[in-house]
């Protein structure tokens, strides 16, 4: 099929270079990209949270992890400053590949530029866009990388982690979330989480 609309175009250059991840998830016996199997897991929570979101929205959202492989988290200073410092570069520059992509797809700048504020999280809890973005990150994380992550954090901290994440997400993503398939012990941390 050929990209004719500036959509089209933008969806397909960032799963380009999604596909370029060298990191890999296996899914029913297939090898894929991590990040293009982690960008459709973001387009599909949208659709069940906001399946009226427009264009910008999408693109934000399927955009949220762009290239992120290539600053690893390692390169960055140890504890909360290190990592709030590597998100905020990340997004930063995950929302300005996507703002150039926009525009030479034929999207407005000032459009590109409202994407790029979801991707960068700006007017979270204000901007329905931003807070689809946000929601979307939340569940892939609970459906998908809490249970891993619980090994690597000692209890208490990973206690932190979900009752920050809950705080970031809407009434909406909330009742998603309740109703993700988890294990025994990741529902008893989430039970843990919201009872504190």
């Amino acid at each position: 099929m050929t990209e004719t609309t500036p959509y089209e175009k933008t969806l397909a250059a960032l799963d380009a270079l999604h596909a370029e991840d060298p990191r890999r998830v296996t899914v029913e016996g297939e090898a894929l990209p991590l990040e293009l199997w982690h960008a459709g897991r973001m387009s599909a929570w949208l659709e069940r949270l906001a399946p009226a979101a427009d264009e910008l929205t999408r693109l934000a959202v399927r955009a949220q992890h762009l290239q992120r492989w290539q600053v690893p988290r390692s390169d960055y200073p140890e504890g909360r400053v290190g990592y709030l410092t590597w998100r905020r570069d990340q997004g930063q520059r995950a929302g300005e590949t996507t703002a150039r992509l926009m525009v030479e797809a034929g999207y407005r700048e000032e459009q590109a530029e409202q994407t790029a504020r979801m991707i960068r999280k700006q007017g979270l809890g204000r901007d329905p866009g931003t807070q689809a973005v946000e929601d979307c990150a939340c569940l892939v994380f609970l459906e998908n990388y809490l249970a891993d992550f619980s090994t690597q954090v000692d209890h208490d901290h990973l206690i932190r982690i979900v009752q920050k994440t809950w705080k970031k997400m809407s009434p909406r993503a909330h009742e998603l979330a309740l109703d993700l398939p988890m294990s025994d012990a990741a529902r008893g941390l989430v039970e843990e989480a919201l009872a504190g």
